[in-house]
């Protein structure tokens, strides 16, 4: 009973939080829609194929890796070696980190101009590359804090990182404005970094103030020496390495199909212009729409994998299954219920909010792949809690690879309808073989 209340009290909090942020970061594309245009839209979204893929290899598996093992470790009462993993991720993550914005600066231009297409995506890159340091930082803490079922880092954490890049961006175009310039889409990429820069601080002065204060009981330090270096490397290795790769290989995955989207437009005899935008409209508005109600899906799922490797320490495997039953139930019922709103609103929502007609056509296709992307997410997250890393990257590669076949396939003969259809196919891909490997790992799980 405790651990389904923490799983509640937790996903309200991250939902309540991840729909404010996401309130604002949607009206903050249309913002970005008018005062960029189309285009700007589109070479903002085509450089984050390389901000995930740097994400990826020097943070995202590190940051699963903290939340799973210090789970496990509270669960045992070992409270100081959980702080041990987490000065060990924290301490690997930034060196890496630091590493990948040195790189990604000696070769924007390469990337830019031979993989991305676009010599205007350099300095975009440059600009990027400031964010990885801080990211590492505040993902780390979250991810400790998501390991202990406590959501008030991470929540405030994501509301101030919003806000910090949304108010920077406005100012700063105001005061373009105001001298008569106007403003390049290279202002909102430096939104990004201010908003990590100040999340990360706000992470680091949170976690470590108690430890400011000895009057206080409750705020036990945790001296760090190399030999708790040793051991927090020796827990966290086999655990981030295989995610890390996972995400690594997916991210590869998946930047070659968003990379490849513009160029194969063009073969269905678009200008490149026409092709940025068209990518663009999807990515920066109709996509965004579609995810939006996902904040309350992505929370389950952040809470639901450290319950579930808590769960598995226990031996309690009926209560494993239930709990899986119910949070796959309710993630699949809120998917219909968003699917028929889309289906019934999304002209409304194109016009209305973007003022273009292709975005309402795009909400419309997208909607019946909401039952499906909203379960994935938990489904996954179960996956990942049982230690199953292996399996989600096989499954996320199988929905991966039809998304790529209708890149490559659907889009020349098609046009963008033959990607929206490999859209829909990988996530109803994803559902089936996720639950098919949940299904045989409980039942095997029961016959212990």
């Amino acid at each position: 009973m405790a651990k389904k209340s923490s799983i509640i009290r937790g996903t309200l909090i991250l939902t309540m939080t991840g729909f404010l942020s996401r309130f604002m970061g949607f009206f903050y594309r249309i913002f970005m829609s008018h005062s960029f245009g189309e285009e700007g839209v589109g070479l903002y979204q085509l450089i984050f194929p390389v901000y995930a893929l740097c994400y990826s290899l020097t943070t995202a598996g590190i940051e699963t890796a903290i939340s799973r093992t210090v789970a496990c470790k509270i669960s045992l009462g070992k409270e100081q070696e959980a702080h041990h993993v987490l000065y060990t991720g924290l301490l690997f993550s930034f060196f890496l980190s630091c590493i990948s914005t040195i790189f990604l600066q000696d070769h924007a231009a390469y990337i830019a101009n031979q993989l991305l297409g676009d010599a205007r995506c350099q300095q975009l890159l440059v600009i990027l590359s400031y964010t990885m340091p801080f990211s590492a930082v505040h993902s780390c803490i979250c991810g400790y804090s998501f390991g202990k079922k406590q959501t008030k880092i991470p929540a405030l954490s994501q509301l101030i990182e919003q806000t910090a890049r949304i108010t920077s961006v406005f100012f700063f175009c105001f005061v373009i404005q105001k001298q008569g310039g106007t403003a390049s889409i290279a202002v909102a990429v430096g939104g990004l970094v201010l908003g990590e820069m100040v999340s990360a601080f706000y992470t680091l002065h949170t976690f470590f103030r108690p430890f400011s204060r000895p009057q206080k009981k409750n705020a036990t330090r945790s001296h760090f020496s190399l030999s708790g270096l040793f051991c927090g490397l020796k827990e966290l290795l086999p655990l981030s390495l295989p995610l890390t790769a996972n995400r690594v290989l997916l991210n590869l995955l998946q930047s070659i199909e968003a990379i490849s989207i513009p160029g194969k437009l063009r073969q269905y005899h678009l200008s490149t212009s026409e092709a940025l935008s068209l990518y663009g409209v999807l990515n920066g508005m109709a996509l965004p729409c579609i995810l939006f109600p996902s904040a309350i899906t992505n929370s389950v799922s952040v809470m639901l994998m450290p319950t579930i490797a808590e769960i598995q320490t226990s031996k309690t495997k009926k209560e494993l299954a239930d709990l899986i039953k119910k949070v796959t139930a309710a993630c699949f019922i809120l998917g219909l219920s968003c699917c028929l709103f889309f289906l019934l609103t999304g002209s409304f929502i194109g016009m209305t909010l973007f003022n273009s007609r292709t975005a309402g056509k795009f909400i419309i296709t997208l909607a019946w792949m909401c039952p499906f992307l909203y379960t994935n997410s938990a489904l996954l997250s179960v996956i990942n809690g049982l230690g199953m890393t292996g399996s989600t990257f096989l499954i996320n590669a199988a929905g991966l690879a039809l998304r790529i076949g209708s890149v490559f396939y659907g889009i020349p003969r098609f046009g963008i309808r033959g990607y929206l259809w490999g859209l829909l196919l990988s996530q109803f891909t994803i559902t089936l073989f996720a639950v098919f490997v949940i299904s045989a790992s409980v039942s095997h799980c029961k016959t212990k």
